[in-house]
């Protein structure tokens, strides 16, 4: 495995990328302007947590803050994901956006969960 120069080439991070985009391009906009302080603030503030976080922790440079930094972003994702689901339910946005919204959700939590758990390994090995 070639070394890791910077957090914008974890695959990881990059799929992050692609939920956040996604929010901004195909939910935010449609969501009314009385959920401005509501949904759209905590969906926008989310969705951008996600990369958010794995960059802050890839630059720690220590496996376990690292790894807890990812299980922040984790969170993020999910909350993402019952944030998009609430647009749902509020019907301001169709169940197409919801299932192209879960494709990327999918995704980005394997990619996710592979990047902790070569940390975890990364820092057995380390000891």
């Amino acid at each position: 495995m070639s070394t890791i120069h910077s957090f914008e080439e974890l695959e990881c991070w990059k799929a992050a990328r692609e939920i956040k985009i996604f929010v901004s391009k195909n939910i935010l906009k449609k969501l009314p302007k009385d959920e401005q302080y509501d949904l759209t603030s905590q969906l926008r503030r989310s969705s951008r947590s996600i990369s958010d976080n794995i960059a802050e922790g890839f630059g720690r440079y220590h496996f376990q803050k690292n790894i807890q930094y990812c299980r922040v972003g984790r969170g993020s994702l999910h909350e993402s994901l019952n944030q998009v689901i609430t647009a749902l339910d509020e019907s301001y946005i169709d169940a197409i956006i919801l299932t192209e919204f879960r494709v990327l959700f999918l995704k980005s939590n394997s990619l996710l969960n592979g990047y902790i758990n070569y940390l975890t390994k990364m820092k057995s090995n380390n000891k």
